[in-house]
């Protein structure tokens, strides 16, 4: 069985989220880092840039496919995680910590109670299968 970190939560479309105050760093999950494979390329919104829940702040081009990353919350990026745009390997190598993808600074702290733990996120891809 697969162990997620317990101190980030996550989303159905794969992305976790670890929020510190009104901040709230996303990456991929390493589930689906595993689907897609080596992963080639990552583009995101630029810094400053207001990006909404539910909608596309990126994409990820890997050696099987190109995906869309779905917002978990809205907010501005704050920061966008420069190392993995020059050496994407980083996600597939750490995808809960150096290979982080972007900070925002939520406007809506309510959103992130849309979001699963652990157990839960488990039980959402067990259930996929």
């Amino acid at each position: 069985m697969k162990v997620f970190p317990e101190d980030v939560l996550y989303s159905s479309e794969h992305v976790w989220v670890r929020v510190d105050g009104s901040m709230a760093t996303i990456g991929i999950t390493d589930y689906v880092q595993e689907r897609l494979g080596d992963i080639l390329s990552v583009e995101f919104l630029e810094a400053d840039t207001y990006v909404e829940c539910d909608e596309t702040f990126g994409s990820i081009e890997s050696v099987k496919e190109v995906v869309d990353l779905i917002a978990p919350v809205s907010g501005t990026i704050v920061v966008v995680n420069e190392d993995i745009i020059d050496d994407s390997d980083i996600i597939n190598r750490d995808p809960y910590d150096t290979g982080w993808l972007i900070i925002i600074e939520m406007d809506n702290l309510d959103q992130i109670d849309d979001l699963m733990v652990a157990s839960s996120y488990h039980d959402f891809i067990t259930q996929k299968k």
